[in-house]
C-alpha cells in the first residue's frame, strides 16, 4: 500500500498550527521535517504526523508556540 503524504495546507489542518509556527518548530528541530516529491513540492508522511500528534510532547509544543 502505498504511503500518504500530507501537503502543507492538509498538515496545517491536522496539526492546527500556522505555516510559521510549523516551519519555526522545524528549524527547531522539534517538527518532522517534510520529504521532496519534486522540483518544488514537499509533503510529510501521514503516519510521522499521526505519530507526531500522538506524542507527548506535541501539544506542550504546539502551545509553546502559540504564546509567543
Amino acid at each position: 500500500m502505498a504511503m500518504r503524504m500530507l501537503r502543507r495546507p492538509a498538515v496545517e489542518t491536522t496539526t492546527g498550527l500556522s505555516r510559521s509556527t510549523i516551519y519555526a518548530m522545524m528549524a527547531e528541530g522539534t517538527f518532522p521535517k517534510p520529504v521532496r516529491l519534486g522540483k518544488r513540492a514537499v509533503g510529510w508522511p501521514e503516519d510521522v504526523i499521526q505519530a507526531w500528534l500522538s506524542s507527548p510532547a506535541s501539544s506542550e509544543r504546539g502551545r509553546r508556540h502559540h504564546d509567543d
